[in-house]
């Protein structure tokens, strides 16, 4: 078996501090020389730990004599990250992305619709509203558009699901920039039209109980999402995300 390095463990032990709240947002991590007296090392070993922390975007160091570790707010962009150099380096295509975009909000709906609440629906009934004045914005549009997707997954009731989500949402808006940047202005308006009445369907399918038909809808306008976006000339997200 082999024993975890010193660094290691400290960093650990620190980032169940953050990961508790014992270490909040914004918060100074003690001094170095508190810390090692703390753990009993040395000040390179109690600085390797700081570096795997920063790695992983838990904390920020700023150098020099008014400097120190200071805890950062999680924001999933590294998970992120990491996961997109995962699936880059696996040769993953970019409609493989799509599909699984399409199975995690399709179960969010369904999700949605098995609580039986009204606020998550009267949420995505508030957004929907937000787009009608923006259709002809393609940036605030893709904008907009991206925050109802992430609106749908949240609003399933799993924070696992969610996490997921941004996660693939991410690199989706990655590619969303990208192609918008790739065509001439105009050209994503009537997909934004078609775009806004699937949402607004949808809201009405949820807000009338129509659970296993709003799931209907929803996976055939990503499908369709998924066909505008990708078309015939599919992928590799090495070339999305390089």
């Amino acid at each position: 078996m082999t024993v975890p390095k010193a660094s290691a463990l400290i960093a650990a032990d620190l980032r169940r501090r953050v990961v508790t709240g014992e270490l909040a947002p914004g918060r100074m991590l003690p001094s170095e020389t508190i810390l090692m007296a703390e753990f009993g090392v040395s000040r390179p070993t109690l600085r390797e730990a700081f570096r795997i922390l920063e790695a992983e975007s838990i904390i920020t160091v700023v150098r020099g004599p008014r400097g120190g570790a200071r805890v950062l707010e999680p924001d999933g962009s590294m998970a992120a990250r990491y996961t997109g150099t995962l699936l880059q380096y696996e040769g993953t295509p970019l409609s493989d992305v799509y599909r699984a975009r399409t199975e995690l909000e399709v179960s969010a709906v369904g999700m949605i619709a098995a609580r039986r609440a009204k606020a998550p629906v009267r949420a995505l009934e508030a957004l929907v509203r937000e787009g009608d004045s923006i259709i002809e914005n393609e940036a605030a549009f893709a904008d907009y558009s991206l925050r109802f997707h992430v609106g749908v997954v949240e609003r399933g009731g799993s924070m696992t699901l969610a996490v997921l989500g941004r996660m693939l949402f991410d690199i989706l808006d990655t590619h969303n920039a990208q192609f918008i940047a790739s065509h001439p202005p105009g050209y994503e308006r009537t997909a934004n039209k078609k775009a806004q009445s699937a949402y607004r369907k949808l809201v009405k399918l949820l807000q009338n109980g129509e659970g296993a038909a709003a799931q209907r809808h929803w996976r055939r306008h990503l499908e369709a999402v998924e066909k505008f976006m990708v078309g015939q000339s599919d992928t590799a997200l090495v070339e999305v995300l390089s």
